[in-house]
């Protein structure tokens, strides 16, 4: 009862106020602190760092209360050297103050491997063996010889590689294959929407190369070509009528990046067709 008593009197509620008012002001006195630590509220915008030099991008990334941090060297001989090509987080993204950006780099100079061997294997075989020793499929050639589709010389421009030879990675390898003792021919891949390394490996799989290049007007730069796809193609690859050339013949692929150059599916063309006020019943 005297317990019961002592809850009733002011100086139970005064001290009871108190408490209250004193756990009010701890509690937002945590949150204003936690709000400034943590900058709530407050993000920055990413900006664009490709294309900048290294002492470029310490200015931006300082001016904008931001770090970097180089994590990958690649080399693309279309780009500048010695300035980003990639990074992450992508520009335009929302970020905290201090937050580090990661950049890959375009090396000053080309890395060299080793020429491997790829000759007497199979043309599926030696693009595989390249690609691990990061080295790209050239030209293909042929000239008669009782190894069909086998490698016989392996090129870069027009000088024989030997195998263990220093070469630039990244380098187009030519191959000379054998066609065998026949005029063989192979059918043409439709190629239209790929984009050009698909482009490539696939009129590889088909033991052709590609021709000429034709670039439109929506490409500008080196940047633009990387991710162009082709829209056009000679010859072409008939749907209802399967068109074949000899072992080694070129294909000349026209490139965009502009998507409204492909063709349109079916499907799209029966919708644009379709008009509701003409239907009838």
């Amino acid at each position: 009862m005297d317990f019961l008593k002592f809850l009733l009197t002011r100086v139970f509620f005064k001290n009871l106020l108190i408490a209250i008012a004193i756990a009010l002001f701890l509690l937002i006195t945590s949150l204003i602190g936690l709000r400034i630590f943590t900058r709530h509220g407050r993000a920055l915008t990413v900006p664009d760092l490709t294309g900048l030099s290294l002492e470029e991008v310490d200015f931006i990334t300082k001016s904008k209360n931001l770090r970097y941090n180089v994590t990958d060297s690649v080399f693309f001989k279309e780009l500048p050297k010695g300035t980003v090509v990639k990074q992450n987080p992508r520009q335009g993204s929302k970020v905290k103050a201090n937050r580090t950006i990661y950049l890959s780099m375009n090396a000053m100079n080309p890395e060299r491997v080793t020429m491997p061997t790829v000759t007497g294997v199979s043309l599926r075989q030696a693009r595989a063996i390249l690609e691990t020793y990061g080295l790209n499929l050239g030209k293909i050639s042929y000239r008669p010889d009782i190894a069909v589709n086998n490698v016989l010389q392996q090129m870069v421009n027009d000088t024989v590689i030997q195998p263990g030879s220093l070469i630039i990675k990244g380098s187009s390898v030519n191959l000379v294959l054998g066609r065998g003792l026949s005029d063989q021919t192979t059918p043409v891949p439709n190629l239209i929407g790929k984009d050009v390394t698909a482009a490539k490996g696939l009129l590889a799989d088909r033991y052709l190369n590609s021709g000429a290049l034709v670039y439109d007007n929506s490409i500008l730069n080196a940047h633009d070509s990387l991710f162009a796809f082709v829209w056009k193609q000679r010859p072409d690859a008939e749907d209802d009528q399967e068109v074949r050339l000899q072992l080694g013949s070129n294909v000349d692929l026209w490139i965009t990046v502009d998507s409204t150059k492909l063709p349109q599916p079916d499907s799209l063309l029966l919708e644009k067709s379709y008009n509701p006020d003409e239907e009838s019943f």
